[in-house]
């Protein structure tokens, strides 16, 4: 059988992982460098993402127009943004234009020009997308919600504030990019139609003289499960956010975990749906998912209701998530296996999605999960194993958030 995956760690510690997909014709390119906004300076929330706005603004030998020019003509589909722990740039084209494609990215990373006149209307971007969560109440809702669940930094919305882009300058920008932006811990993961060793010896040649620095110190506070709050505005809707502790992504229970999350918000026969929305019509939307980190995970779990009905709405969907731990039915079992195999099938069909999710299991795992591991896991997933899971990790430290004129009861 022919070799499918790929690794390599050079000498400075880069990562370089990727999956051969020889039935497709495009190739896509994610690298992960570790520089989010749990890295922000506690005075400048934020200059992550600004860091991730300006970096493409000229890179190496080309200028904010001639790098873009250069990515549309060869057709590349692209970002470059900001989460918790990384800043991610996003690379999705034709196969033979990859090695373009790596060419331009590696001068984007180790050659960016930042250019100090574009710092006013980056942070003027970054303003208005600030001021636009207000106009977003699910968003803001939700963000609340990760504030208060997860410790700091984990926490932390990668948007900043109003104050601390105020404080963000060029020297401050480019020390960041200096300091975070390191080969040691960085993961270049690709998948599609490639070459493997010419892949390698690109980027050999281009990152193998990129310099490793220390990490800097990330230092995580005790956690803040439980907490509650409410945000009060005068609307009509209410915004109900819910978190609850889970297992991390290398935990032997993960599945059993994804199974009670797919019981709960796994399509429109699922608990919530059916209990909170189609039989009572209790709110226009509602679903639970699964967020995580290396420290610690969480069951996120949001509702968009009306005044009159929030309250409700709130003691069914915690009701719900409780019921977990009575018993859990073999056609549900059977129906999120379905969903689960069905999404892990789609993904072998999109360069897309196995760029990402190699990455993901690199990160979290040291390694990437055949997808015959993957099916395996599925399959062991029973209703004795989730009942198992939801009764030793039973869900009782909500925290929850609120968002509307009126301030909910929280019960027990």
């Amino acid at each position: 059988m022919v070799k499918q995956f790929f690794h390599h760690t050079f000498e400075n510690g880069l990562t370089l992982i990727a999956e051969n997909m020889p039935h497709v014709r495009s190739a896509t390119i994610n690298i992960l460098v570790p520089s989010g906004c749990a890295y922000d300076p506690a005075n400048m929330p934020g200059i992550s993402s600004v860091l991730s706005e300006i970096i493409l603004r000229g890179a190496g030998k080309n200028n904010s127009k001639e790098l873009s020019l250069a990515m549309d003509g060869i057709g590349l589909d692209r970002s470059c943004s900001a989460g918790t722990n990384h800043i991610r740039l996003w690379g999705a084209t034709l196969s033979r234009n990859l090695t373009k494609t790596i060419d331009l990215f590696a001068d984007i990373i180790l050659k960016p020009h930042l250019p100090k006149s574009d710092i006013d209307s980056v942070k003027m971007l970054a303003a208005q997308e600030i001021m636009s969560i207000e106009d977003d109440p699910k968003q803001k809702v939700m963000l609340a919600l990760k504030k208060n669940h997860f410790p700091s930094p984990l926490g932390n919305d990668r948007h900043g504030t109003l104050e601390g882009l105020k404080a963000i300058t060029h020297e401050a920008i480019s020390k960041f990019w200096k300091t975070n932006f390191r080969p040691n811990d960085t993961i270049i993961s690709v998948a599609g139609n490639i070459e493997w060793e010419p892949l390698k010896a690109q980027v050999e040649k281009l990152f193998g003289k990129w310099k490793s620095t220390d990490a800097p110190p990330l230092k995580i506070s005790p956690g803040q499960e439980g907490e509650k709050a409410h945000i009060n505005k005068d609307t009509q809707q209410v915004q109900i956010g819910i978190a609850y502790p889970s297992v991390t992504y290398e935990h032997k229970d993960f599945y059993a975990a994804i199974g009670a999350i797919n019981v709960l918000s796994g399509g429109m026969s699922s608990r919530l749906f059916t209990e909170v929305r189609e039989k009572r019509g209790l709110c226009y939307s509602v679903w639970a998912s699964y967020q995580n980190f290396k420290e610690v995970a969480a069951v996120i779990c949001y509702a968009g209701t009306t005044t009159e009905m929030a309250q409700e709405t709130l003691d069914v969907t915690l009701k719900q998530i409780g019921n977990l731990t009575k018993g859990i039915k073999e056609e549900e079992v059977k129906r999120l296996k379905i969903g689960l195999k069905s999404s892990m099938l789609i993904q072998e069909e999109s360069s897309s999605a196995r760029a990402g999710s190699i990455a993901v299991d690199w990160y979290y795992l040291g390694r990437v999960r055949p997808l015959e591991e993957i099916q395996k896991a599925i399959d062991s997933i029973t209703t004795k194993s989730i009942l198992a899971h939801v009764k030793e990790y039973n869900p009782k430290k909500f925290t929850i958030v609120t968002l509307g004129s009126k301030q909910l009861k929280h019960g027990k």
